[in-house]
């Protein structure tokens, strides 16, 4: 049977003015990503990546087109249901990491739990049980400033994934850290998608990630260059 649609694109476009300068940056896109899949987004900078997953993730309203999230049209959610399902449903990775810097590992990852009313104890364990998961077992307790640029992003994906959200969106996960870094992150997707059963559409121009997508959708000039099709991984 096929997965359902989690996203559901068509006609999506976005432009942003610069001074005296109207940015196209994303011109009609067509997409769906399913539940379960592994989806990678390439291209150059300033072809749409961003764009593209700001409004998948409603952080961003497109100018046109449609979009709906798990079968809801995201032009009937007022902004406390987009909210809600951005808070219950997704999970956010981005380039810096985005971690509070006074908080250990564990404080981190407690905090979409936290903003979903989850008690202590329970927010706890889950929070150690998915950083165990991602390899830190041993890193409960270290604030940011204590950890590599690998096991940073490890936190940020422990963070994402803590709520079992149908989907994340990971905005060049890997742009800060090095090759073999890098591989290892994306070795952690993978095995995180096959445990979890969890969708992941990650933006990026690295060659590593993109040698290995299940499926590839490439942006050029913020249209849909190519699509590999693929699938659930």
């Amino acid at each position: 049977m096929t997965a359902h649609p989690i996203f559901d694109a068509h006609g999506l476009a976005k432009r942003y003015t610069l001074g005296q300068t109207k940015v196209e940056a994303l011109r009609g896109v067509d997409l769906q990503v399913r539940a379960g899949e592994v989806l990678v987004v390439a291209g150059p900078s300033g072809s749409g990546k961003s764009t593209l997953l700001h409004l998948l993730g409603t952080l961003d309203e497109p100018d046109s087109g449609s979009l709906e999230l798990d079968g809801t049209a995201v032009a009937t959610m007022n902004e406390g249901a987009r909210t809600l399902f951005r808070r219950v449903r997704l999970g956010f990775v981005f380039q810096t990491f985005n971690l509070l810097p006074v908080m250990s590992a564990r404080e981190n990852v407690e905090l979409p739990l936290w903003l979903a009313g989850v008690g202590g104890r329970e927010r706890r364990a889950r929070a150690e049980a998915v950083l165990a998961e991602v390899g830190l077992e041993r890193r409960f307790d270290h604030r940011p400033d204590q950890l590599s640029g690998g096991e940073r992003q490890r936190v940020a994906i422990a963070r994402a994934i803590v709520h079992r959200p149908l989907a994340v969106l990971a905005d060049e996960p890997t742009g800060n850290l090095d090759s073999e870094t890098a591989t290892g992150v994306m070795d952690l997707l993978t095995a995180l998608n096959r445990s979890g059963g969890t969708a992941f559409v990650v933006a990026t121009h690295d060659p590593s990630l993109i040698a290995r997508a299940p499926r590839l959708v490439s942006l050029h000039d913020g249209r849909v260059a190519a699509d590999s099709g693929g699938g659930v991984a």
